[in-house]
C-alpha cells in the first residue's frame, strides 16, 4: 500500500514538474517574440525616418518619427544638446533645398532600445552654395537612435565629413585667420615706417 502511494505521489510531481517546465517555456517564448515584434517597430521607426526625410523629400512628416524634442550626439559643440523635433526638418530641407539626395541601407541591428544603422548617403549638389559646400559625393553614416514610446528621442551621428566638401569651409576659416594674423605685423610696419618718413622729414 505505501508503495502505491509513494509511486502515485512520484506521478504526481513528475506531471507538475512537466507542467511547470512547459509552462514556463511557453511563458519564455511568448516573452522572446514579444521583444521580436518591439526591436523590428523600432526598425521600422528608424526606416520610415530615413525614407521620409533622407530617400525622399517628405520632411513635413518628421513629427511621425522624431519625439517633441530629443538629445543628439554629433560632431563639433553639439554634443548632449537637446532640441525640438523640427530641427531634423530644418536640417533634412537645407540638403534638399541645396541638390538631389539618396539613402542606400548597409545594415541595420536593434538591442533593447536602440537602433543602429549603417547607411551611405548619396548627395548631387544643383545651387553653387551646396557645390562648394558639400559637392557630388557618397559617404558613410552611422547613427544610432534610442526609441521610447514609438518616437526617436536620443540620437548618436557618425558621419565620414572629411570625404565632402564640407572641409572646404575650414579651409576658407584657417585662410582668414592666417590672413588676420598676417595683416597686424603688415599694419604695424606700415605705421612704423610712416613714423619714420615723419622724423626724417623734420
Amino acid at each position: 500500500m505505501n508503495l502505491l502511494i509513494y509511486k502515485t505521489l512520484m506521478k504526481i510531481c513528475f506531471l507538475l514538474l512537466i507542467g511547470f517546465l512547459l509552462g514556463s517555456t511557453g511563458a519564455s517564448a511568448q516573452v522572446d517574440q514579444s521583444e521580436l515584434e518591439q526591436l523590428e517597430a523600432n526598425k521600422q521607426i528608424a526606416m520610415g525616418f530615413y525614407r521620409d526625410l533622407w530617400a525622399t523629400d517628405n520632411t513635413d512628416r518628421y513629427s511621425d518619427y522624431v519625439a517633441d524634442t530629443y538629445v543628439v550626439h554629433d560632431i563639433g559643440d553639439r554634443k548632449g544638446v537637446t532640441e525640438p523635433a523640427i530641427e531634423q526638418k530644418i536640417i533634412a530641407d537645407r540638403f534638399w533645398d541645396g541638390g538631389e539626395m539618396d539613402f542606400e541601407l548597409d545594415y541595420q541591428i536593434a538591442e533593447g532600445d536602440l537602433v543602429a544603422t549603417r547607411w551611405t548617403w548619396h548627395y548631387e549638389p544643383e545651387s553653387l552654395m551646396a557645390r562648394f559646400l558639400f559637392g557630388s559625393n557618397s559617404i558613410p553614416v552611422i547613427n544610432v537612435f534610442r526609441i521610447e514610446d514609438g518616437k526617436i528621442a536620443e540620437v548618436w551621428n557618425h558621419r565620414h565629413d572629411i570625404d565632402t566638401n564640407f572641409v572646404n569651409f575650414f579651409r576658407i576659416q584657417g585662410l582668414l585667420i592666417g590672413l588676420l594674423i598676417a595683416l597686424v605685423p603688415t599694419l604695424l610696419w606700415l605705421r612704423s615706417r610712416r613714423k619714420i618718413k615723419r622724423i626724417q622729414a623734420v
